[in-house]
């Protein structure tokens, strides 16, 4: 019998379903549902406006649960739709497979094992992108994403760009989605991150054809720009909004601060000055006059120079809200000493506000950078004092136990 028993009654027990989106890809459909099939009979297909045999062909497998339209609009579209259907009909996950052959059923096992092990998580099917027979392009395209998706979420991913994956449905219900081609598969990747999902890998086989033999409706141009617009807009919305929330609750979180500096201010692999130089840039970059872009550039340099990444970011987030009215406070005492007898005297009330910053531009801006400064040599001697306290408190520590 092809497929266990227990397999088939674990699709059944965690609700689970087989997703093949796909669009003129009769050649290799049959198949995949055949394959699929061994394992569950919970399938869906959708039928993203194929202009070929594929509603006969999905016309042979009567249970085999179809969604079909008749205008192509796009991968991301197809699953969208399987997805609202998914959750309308009662699944709790959805496993997504190409159509095209790229993909084996063989390694469903794979993600309902790790399904069990963790039952909130994205499922990432890694594929090998070293093997001879992956296209230069989609290497490429798969190394820019992964780039990217941890620019966006701080999460490092072997396979942002594979369409084997499986989905947890509760997140998704409430979830909007504005991209409806490849791009989708990155948006709801980096959408899912940002809500708290966990996202973890398997690794999977994936069968390139020989280009002459190879279907493929990916457009480099036009698809790799789309996901290149969308990568800049999930930057930014990371950089300011996303990241500052997530500051704002590790500071009410014990458990959270705590696992920040145990993994990153305490990180045995990095030196006590790197650390100590990480947090005195950021501090630096949090107070000088950059509003808007600080963290973009925090994190560009931070990578760049090689920083302790997470510390550049927590000690830029010094300028969130409740510090505001301080810097500028601040940033006014140190200008009114470049300043002299033109120097414009402020008290520290609740009239101090990013708009009170026109009133004399010249003296913000020269007090910020001061004060930026200042602050980032201090912060930085302070943070590199206690590390090498704390190293030597631990070695005596160690020595007495």
């Amino acid at each position: 019998m092809s497929g266990s028993v227990s397999l088939r009654n674990k699709f059944d027990d965690l609700k689970t379903c087989v997703i093949i989106p796909t669009y003129n890809n009769a050649a290799t459909l049959a198949k995949v549902i055949e394959d699929v099939a061994q394992y569950t009979n919970h399938i869906i297909v959708v039928n993203d406006g194929s202009t070929d045999d594929t509603v006969e062909i999905v016309k042979q497998f009567p249970a085999i649960q179809f969604i079909s339209y008749a205008q192509n609009v796009g991968k991301g579209w197809a699953l969208r739709k399987a997805f609202r259907y998914a959750i309308d009909t009662g699944y709790q996950y959805a496993i997504s497979i190409d159509s095209d052959g790229q993909h084996f059923a063989k390694d469903l096992p794979a993600f309902i094992n790790k399904l069990e092990e963790e039952p909130n998580a994205v499922i990432i099917g890694a594929r090998n992108m070293g093997q001879a027979s992956v296209p230069g392009g989609s290497s490429f395209g798969n190394k820019f994403s992964n780039f990217w998706f941890k620019i966006e979420t701080g999460i490092t991913s072997p396979d942002t760009q594979s369409g084997y994956r499986l989905y947890p449905l509760a997140p998704l219900k409430k979830m909007r989605f504005i991209t409806r081609k490849y791009e989708f598969e990155i948006e709801v990747l980096v959408k899912l991150a940002w809500k708290g999902v966990k996202v973890i890998s398997v690794p999977v086989t994936v069968y390139y054809a020989p280009k002459e033999e190879r279907i493929s409706h990916f457009r480099p141009y036009k698809d790799f720009f789309r996901i290149g617009v969308l990568h800049t807009i999930s930057v930014l919305i990371s950089l300011l909004y996303i990241k500052p929330r997530d500051f704002i609750k590790t500071l009410f979180s014990p458990k959270k601060m705590k696992k920040v500096l145990d993994e990153h201010l305490f990180n045995p692999h990095h030196s006590p000055q790197l650390k100590a130089i990480s947090v005195a840039f950021g501090i630096f970059m949090g107070i000088v006059p950059l509003w808007g872009f600080q963290l973009a550039i925090a994190i560009f340099v931070a990578i760049l120079c090689k920083l302790n990444k997470p510390l550049v970011i927590v000690a830029a987030n010094i300028s969130i809200p409740p510090m505001i009215p301080v810097i500028i406070f601040g940033s006014y005492k140190m200008g009114a000493l470049w300043m002299g007898a033109n120097a414009m005297h402020i008290n520290f009330d609740n009239a101090i506000t990013l708009s009170s910053i026109k009133h004399n531009l010249v003296q913000y801006i020269y007090g910020s950078i001061t004060l930026a400064i200042v602050a980032a040599i201090i912060s930085g001697l302070l943070t590199f004092i206690f590390l090498k306290w704390f190293g030597k408190k631990q070695a005596v520590i160690s020595k007495a136990d």
